[in-house]
């Protein structure tokens, strides 16, 4: 079971989280809050897996009392403003909903807690070698949260990574689209393993995916060309000299 904590200023819209709540099997209703300081009173008593809560509240709204928590519990957002989505991606949100929603739509954003929280059952803290991190590296496939969904990954399909201010674009074969998730360059490559290196302040690449090295750049494929940044020429240029058979 999920325990919940159902938070809205508005009753009529509290009610509703409460009866949905209610209506999906493996959630359970811990209590509910007319507004984010009573739903602080609450969690500082009870511990709860998952928060339904409003953003648009008096005195402190719930993205900001998201924020305000040390370790916050799995978040589905509820609001009539669709502006915050992003705000919802970068406080980890499992998902949002935009008010008028029906029990559909609230049922797929229960699903998507039980999936997270399927997700982080079996997973140990970092560091942990008995059995899978977070990274799996061993098993060969690591977890990213991406649009509201935490995706599987195959890391010898990673073809490149790439830093774009606080998120990163992770190119995958196969794929017709990089996946986009908010995370630092650092975290990822400490999680991936000795076959990427890092070429670049903005790119981490597969090098087994890399077909030709042409003066100061790195060639994938005839659309695609990595640079190498200064910092990290003489590692990479390390890596080739120990594998480079000729003269």
């Amino acid at each position: 079971m999920i325990k919940c904590l159902a938070v809205d200023d508005e009753p009529l819209a509290l009610q509703q989280l409460v009866t949905y709540i209610e209506k999906v099997p493996f959630l359970e209703l811990a209590g509910k809050a007319s507004n984010a300081l009573e739903a602080r009173a609450f969690l500082q008593q009870e511990t709860v897996d998952a928060l339904f809560c409003d953003i648009n509240m008096p005195d402190l709204n719930g993205m900001d009392f998201v924020k305000s928590l040390a370790a916050p519990p799995m978040i589905v957002f509820t609001t009539a403003y669709a502006d915050y989505a992003v705000e919802g991606f970068r406080v980890n949100a499992v998902d949002y909903l935009l008010k008028p929603f029906g029990l559909d739509e609230f049922r797929r954003a229960a699903n998507r807690l039980k999936e997270r929280m399927t997700l982080q059952s079996p997973i140990p803290p970092m560091g942990d070698s008995t059995t899978s991190s977070v990274g799996e590296s061993q098993k060969g496939s690591l977890y990213v949260k991406s649009d509201y969904r935490v995706v599987r990954i195959d890391i010898s399909k990673i073809r490149y990574v790439e830093a774009m201010s606080e998120y990163l674009r992770i190119h995958v074969e196969g794929e017709s689209k990089p996946i986009t998730t908010l995370l630092s360059m650092k975290k990822l490559e400490e999680r991936l393993p000795d076959t990427f290196m890092r070429i670049h302040r903005s790119y981490i690449v597969n090098l087994q995916q890399i077909q030709e090295v042409n003066k100061n750049r790195i060639i994938l494929d005839k659309d695609t060309f990595l640079p190498i940044g200064d910092m990290y020429r003489e590692a990479f240029q390390h890596y080739l000299d120990k594998r480079f058979i000729g003269r």
